[in-house]
């Protein structure tokens, strides 16, 4: 049997979540619809809604967080965006794959124009899109070039959009082709810290629903779009499919999903959760730091080392460890609404900013996060060191109840009063229940 086969029996046959895997699908549900809300309410999020709405009139799908609606393409676009639009969105880690974002987005749409969903049919669905997205990016063997959370998300989305819509195995074969077809999305928008990032996950729910939709209606697409001469191990990145495969269902890959505390790329997370940490027992003085300097794999250089600049964009200072490292010790928090310009000219922000050391550690893995270690130089002259094993929000490092609730109440917050409560009183009704 192919690799290709599997994957989609996997995505076909009927499923019973575990009670852990039930229980970690609702939870990333709930972290994802709050982050989704607070994204929406965003300034880029603000920007973005009227562009969305002048595509076309229709009132298929909720637009998250207000009453608005929108054409479910329309709608999974824009979702997409919200839930991403931050750095807040959950990560399988090892996979590097945001998961929950195109998925939960283009499932969101695909529900609401069914009329609403069975809670149990909505959960599996979204762990089966989960697990296939991420099981792509497990299967990867080289660095980035194309944005995995897009690329591996639209055909992990377009699938588990598939299963809940009730399409056959069949058609499903025909999903994954024209999901591939619709696959785009570099890193350079990372490497730019542009918010053509989020733009590139909102692509990618809103062509999981039009690859469901064209298959519903009949339209074909390539089959052998995974190891195929032209298909995506060939020509997005190097792969083996075998990685994944040869385990698919007997484990949920969702159970290994990282939530994000801070709304921040997730390879800031290490470092920002040590500080907090040490910020939440009291063995940190945070006036007392003087200097930071940091040693990481290579991957965390890459996507979070760069420099402090006075006139970054909101976009790069997400991705910005020698902004966020400050920003957490003076707040003790990383809240986005500081992301603007009068904080990045903060003469004290700069002045520790510039002394934020981001070195590149001999780690051969070109998808690692950990370990790393983390120096503090302070007043006195002392010296505080932390190793770093595991990013805090990882199944590993869960986060304590007061840190998931410090999220939670953040999000409300930045969400605004006009948003929904259900989203975050009860998250799955509001995902299966669109009346």
């Amino acid at each position: 049997m192919s690799h290709v086969q599997k994957i989609l029996d996997f995505a076909a046959t009927e499923h019973k979540l575990s009670d852990q895997a039930r229980a970690d699908t609702a939870r990333l549900l709930a972290d994802t619809l709050a982050v989704g809300a607070a994204g929406a309410a965003s300034p880029h999020a603000q920007v973005l809604l009227p562009v969305v709405q002048g595509w076309g009139t229709g009132n298929d799908a909720r637009i998250i967080g207000g009453s608005l609606k929108a054409p479910a393409t329309s709608a999974a676009f824009f979702n997409g965006f919200a839930i991403h639009c931050l750095e807040w969105d959950a990560v399988h880690e090892q996979a590097v794959v945001h998961a929950l974002s195109v998925v939960t987005a283009a499932l969101l749409a695909v529900s609401d124009r069914m009329g609403g969903s069975e809670p149990e049919a909505f959960l599996t669905a979204l762990a089966v899109g989960v697990d296939i997205a991420s099981g792509i990016g497990v299967a990867a063997t080289g660095p980035m070039q194309f944005f995995r959370p897009a690329t591996a998300g639209v055909i992990g989305a377009s699938l588990a959009a598939a299963r809940l819509q009730g399409l056959s195995r069949e058609q499903m074969a025909d999903v994954l082709g024209l999901a591939y077809s619709h696959a785009s999305g570099t890193m350079q928008a990372h490497v730019e810290a542009s918010i053509a990032l989020p733009l590139q996950i909102a692509n990618a729910a809103r062509a999981a629903i039009s690859s469901v939709d064209l298959a519903a209606a009949g339209m074909d697409g390539p089959h052998d779009v995974l190891e195929g001469p032209f298909g995506y191990f060939k020509l997005f990145e190097p792969g083996d499919l075998a990685r994944y495969t040869d385990t698919i269902g007997s484990k949920w890959l969702i159970e290994e999903v990282s939530i994000k505390p801070f709304p921040s790329g997730r390879a800031s997370h290490g470092i920002l959760g040590a500080i907090d940490d040490m910020l939440r027992d009291g063995t940190l003085d945070p006036q007392s730091v003087q200097s930071v300097d940091i040693e990481s794999p290579p991957l965390i250089h890459r996507l979070v080392g760069r420099a402090y600049k006075a006139d970054m964009t909101s976009s790069y200072a997400r991705l910005c460890l020698p902004f966020l490292v400050p920003l957490m010790l003076r707040d003790r928090i990383i809240d986005p609404r500081c992301f603007i310009a009068e904080e990045f000219a903060d003469p004290k922000l700069a002045a520790l900013g510039e002394k934020v050391v981001v070195r590149i550690d001999d780690n051969p893995d070109h998808n690692a996060l950990a370990p790393q270690k983390l120096v503090l130089h302070l007043a006195d002259g002392g010296v505080i060191e932390r190793t770093i094993n595991d990013n805090l929000g990882s199944p590993s490092a869960p986060t304590s109840p007061a840190q998931t609730q410090s999220k939670f109440d953040l999000a409300r917050s930045l969400a605004g009063d006009d948003c929904s409560s259900v989203i975050f009183d009860n998250p799955l009704a509001y995902a299966t229940e669109p009346q």
